[in-house]
C-alpha cells in the first residue's frame, strides 16, 4: 500500500551508526545463557513458616521460565524441557519447574516493568494494538467440536522518544483507548513535557490527566471538532489545537507540533509483533498480563543492546 503522504513531503533518514547497530542485531540472536549467583541462591524459596506444603520454586525461577517461553515462542511443556536441559548443561544442581506449575504460578507472578534509569524528562507517546487470544471459553468450544470464537486483547503501550517502553496496560478488546491514559500516566514519575497520542485519545479526561502532570497534549482532534467540544465546556489546550488547525491546516500543525513522533510507538508495536508474535499464548487473563509484561521487558533488554541513530537528510 502506497503512503498517502506525497513523497516530496516525507522526511528521509539515514542510520549514522550502522556498524554498531548491525553488531547489536547479531547479538540479539546469541543464545549464551548464564545464571547470576543471586538467581542460583534464590531459585528455591525460603520456607514461609506456615503450615502446609511449601513452594518448590521461587518467583525468580518462574519468571526465568516464562521469559524463555516468550523469547523462543515455546509451549509450556517444551519450556519445561528446554529449561531442564539448560540447567543440566550448566551443572548447577537446580530443577526446572514443571509445566503445570508454570501455568498456575504465572497467574499470580509479580513482575515489574524494567525501565532504563534516567533523570531526563520522559516525552510520553501512547497507542494500542490488538493481540489475539484463545481464552478458556473458546478453547472449551473447540474441544467439544464447535467452532471457537477468536478473542482479542488490547495492549496499550507508552514509549519515550527513543522507543523504550516505559508504561503498559493489557485490557479487554472492547476497552476504550482514552480510558487507559490515566493508568499509563500513573505508572510514571517525574516530569512529563508532552503527551502524544492519536485521535482515539481525544477526550476531556485525557487532557485533564495529562495537563495535571504538566504535559503539553499533542492529540489531533476529530475532523468535526469545535471549540468547547460537544458539551461546550472549555478545555484550553484542546481549544488552542482546534483553532491552530483552522489557521494553518492539519498537515502543517502535525509538523510544527511534533505529532509525527507518534510513529515511535507504532515502531514499538512492529518490534513486538515481529519478535514476540501477534498473539498471547496464556489462556488465563492474569497469566496473559504477566506474559505481556515480560514481553515488554524482553523488548527493552533487546533495545538496550543497541539502537539505530537516525538523522534526517531531507525535510
Amino acid at each position: 500500500m502506497k503512503s498517502r503522504v506525497h513523497p516530496r513531503y516525507k522526511t528521509r533518514y539515514r542510520v549514522g551508526n550502522w556498524a554498531e547497530y548491525d553488531r547489536s542485531l547479531v547479538q540479539r540472536g546469541d543464545i549464551t545463557l548464564w545464571l547470576s549467583p543471586d538467581a542460583i541462591e534464590y531459585w528455591k524459596p525460603v520456607p514461609s513458616g506456615k503450615r502446609g506444603g511449601q513452594r518448590r520454586y521461587s518467583d525468580t525461577a518462574i519468571e526465568t521460565a516464562i521469559t524463555l517461553r516468550t523469547v523462543f515462542n515455546l509451549p509450556l511443556r517444551q519450556t519445561e524441557g528446554f529449561l531442564r536441559s539448560l540447567l543440566e548443561l550448566m551443572a548447577v544442581g537446580l530443577e526446572a519447574p514443571d509445566h503445570t506449575t508454570l501455568s498456575r504460578r504465572s497467574r499470580h507472578l509479580t513482575v515489574r516493568l524494567r525501565r532504563p534509569a534516567t533523570n531526563k524528562p520522559i516525552h510520553l507517546i501512547v497507542d494500542s494494538t490488538g493481540l489475539s487470544i484463545v481464552g478458556e471459553g473458546e478453547w472449551a468450544a473447540a474441544k467439544h467440536g464447535k467452532k471457537g470464537k477468536r478473542g482479542w486483547k488490547k495492549l496499550h503501550l507508552g514509549v519515550d522518544r527513543a522507543g523504550v517502553i516505559v508504561a503498559q496496560v493489557l485490557t479487554d478488546g472492547n476497552t476504550d483507548d482514552a480510558a487507559t491514559a490515566p493508568e499509563l500516566l500513573g505508572q510514571l514519575e517525574g516530569q512529563l513535557p508532552d503527551f502524544i497520542a492519536d485521535t482515539a485519545y481525544d477526550s476531556r479526561p485525557v487532557y485533564d490527566a495529562a495537563t495535571a502532570r504538566g504535559a503539553a497534549v499533542v492529540i489531533p482532534p476529530r475532523n468535526n471538532a469545535t471549540v468547547g467540544g460537544r458539551s461546550g465546556a472549555p478545555c484550553a489546550a484542546r481549544d488552542r489545537t482546534v483553532e491552530r488547525i483552522r489557521e494553518v491546516g492539519r498537515r502543517h500543525w502535525k509538523k510544527e507540533s511534533g505529532y509525527h513522533r507518534q510513529g515511535t510507538v507504532e515502531n514499538a508495536f512492529f518490534r513486538y509483533k515481529s519478535m514476540i508474535g501477534d498473539r498471547l499464548r496464556a489462556r488465563h487473563p492474569m497469566a496473559q498480563k504477566t506474559e505481556a509484561l515480560i514481553a515488554c521487558d524482553v523488548l527493552n533488554d533487546m533495545f538496550e543492546l543497541g539502537r539505530p541513530v537516525s538523522k534526517a537528510i531531507r525535510t
